[in-house]
């Protein structure tokens, strides 16, 4: 019943708090209650590919530390190849992300290899996060089943179905604080800011050195707005503006997917491969045809799931955050178009991270739970009915929803913890800010709206298509960025590069 949240495919969440409990962290004097987290002693043990692991203990609530139960951070590290310039914390989005396999599994991926040769590359799970003390919204994988691709009873649209849609967001808030404990209320994006403050403090380092993609520029605006003073050599890849609200995230994220479409069928329609014919609004206008189509007649996957228009978006949005995965997305809509759901599934089980029935990790529950908890929630039905009819209007041919709002988060357990605004972190060093023109994930409006924000930061801007701009390799980018972190030379604003 995946109809229940909005934001498919916003990967995105925000927060920003005027009181900073952890500014204490950086502080042993007097730190009182703070003692037990700030005095540990890191033990680094051989986890295997040259890699080395621990474990660091935060408290539950930074306002209130030693109350509750603590909250377990798993961290990896790789070390410098050569001499090392300090540490480089790397964060790969989200939220629910895991940091720790992304540097354990892809650390040459992750950064270059200078960067490999000159810093210990750490990449740690959030709060809330798989190997870090954990979200957990299902007893089992067809729980979590039941929750993205059960089917109602009712027709949809009918009462009927509202009220079971409605019982089954309730139901799965409930079983996330059943499973989950007290943590449910604790995993908001500020507290994993402290939490990271610690473990700049714990491995030593007087200032953060940091590379955030996507979500981890939250982390990080959050960051250098909350402790400006312990900034080092930051970068923000494909930035989320902490400024904008709830909803104006999501606008402008279906309107980004949106135009991601129509420049595949741009691409497409010079090339001549188009699984659709006509210009690029007609085409258009036969994907939205084949939205409403399988609305009406969900097709039947051979596992038992149906492919309906919310799994459908799912699958087209999967293939628009990188340019290579266009053909992905004309090979499923040429089966979905002869009845065929293969590639639409297995487009899907890649967003999830669902592997022959069994989810790798707990990325999409702990998504929902920080989100949840991290943004107000609207509870006005003229306002939802007005922003739904918004929506449509600006992704005309993409948006597909019903006006009934976020109703896992209007029943989620706990209300949402913090107040959201500007960040300015007045007095941080210069940090880089890397924006894509044609990002559909963190729209390129947001890099610009960050770089305004910040007092004192640069924006490179990748001319191009795709979610992320450092992962791309151009040198234009990269270049820039690799000697900003190995000398902290900052590099000329408003620098542009192409593809």
């Amino acid at each position: 019943m995946n109809n229940t949240v909005w934001a498919v495919a916003c990967l995105v969440a925000f927060g920003l708090s005027s009181c900073s409990p952890a500014a204490e962290v950086s502080s042993r004097e007097n730190a009182g209650p703070l003692d037990a987290y700030v005095l540990q002693s890191l033990e680094w043990e051989d986890c295997g590919r040259g890699a080395l692991c621990t474990q660091v203990v935060a408290p539950l609530d930074w306002h209130n530390p030693g109350v509750g139960e603590e909250v377990h951070l798993a961290v990896v590290k790789y070390e410098a190849r050569e001499k090392s310039l300090g540490s480089l914390f790397v964060n790969p989005g989200g939220p629910g992300a895991s940091g720790f396999d992304f540097v354990m599994d892809s650390v040459d991926f992750a950064v270059s290899g200078d960067l490999r040769d000159s810093f210990d590359i750490i990449g740690w799970d959030p709060r809330g996060v798989n190997r870090s003390s954990a979200v957990s919204c299902a007893r089992s994988d067809e729980d979590l089943d039941q929750f993205f691709f059960g089917e109602a009873l009712a027709p949809q649209g009918t009462p009927e179905w509202e009220d079971e849609v409605l019982a089954e967001s309730i139901r799965f808030g409930q079983e996330c604080s059943e499973n989950t404990g007290e943590l449910l209320a604790f995993v908001d994006t500020l507290s994993t800011v402290y939490d990271l403050d610690l473990l700049r403090q714990l491995v030593g380092d007087s200032q953060l050195n940091y590379l955030g993609y996507s979500y981890g520029t939250l982390i990080g605006s959050l960051y250098i707005d909350t402790f400006p003073a312990h900034v080092g050599r930051m970068v923000l890849d494909g930035p989320v503006d902490p400024s904008a609200s709830q909803f104006e995230l999501v606008l402008n994220q279906h309107i980004g997917f949106e135009q991601a479409l129509r420049a595949y069928l741009e691409q497409c329609s010079l090339a001549g491969d188009c699984p659709f014919r006509g210009d690029v609004t007609s085409q258009l206008e036969q994907i939205a045809a084949l939205h409403d189509d399988v609305a009406r007649n969900p097709l039947r996957h051979s596992d038992g799931r149906v492919l309906d228009d919310d799994t459908l978006r799912t699958a087209i949005v999967t293939t628009l955050y990188a340019q290579s995965s266009w053909g992905y997305l004309a090979t499923m809509l040429r089966e979905v178009m002869a009845g065929e759901t293969d590639t639409a599934m297995f487009l899907v089980d890649f967003y999830y991270d669902r592997v022959d029935g069994v989810y790798q990790n707990n990325s999409m529950e702990a998504f929902i739970a920080i989100n949840c908890v991290d943004y107000p929630t609207e509870f006005d039905d003229t306002v939802i009915a007005a922003q739904a009819q918004q929506l449509r209007e600006a992704a005309p041919y993409t948006a597909r929803v019903d006006g009934t709002g976020d109703l896992v988060c209007q029943h989620w357990p706990y209300e949402a913890r913090l107040d959201k605004g500007p960040v300015s972190g007045a007095g941080a060093n210069p940090v880089i800010i890397l924006g894509t023109t044609g990002d559909p994930a963190t729209p390129y409006s947001w890099a610009v709206s960050v770089h305004e924000q910040l007092e004192n930061s640069v924006l490179l801007t990748l001319v191009g298509e795709g979610h992320l701009a450092y992962d791309e390799r151009v040198a234009c980018i990269n270049d820039p960025v690799d000697h900003y972190f190995l000398t902290g030379e900052v590099p000329r604003d408003d620098l542009r590069c192409e593809r």
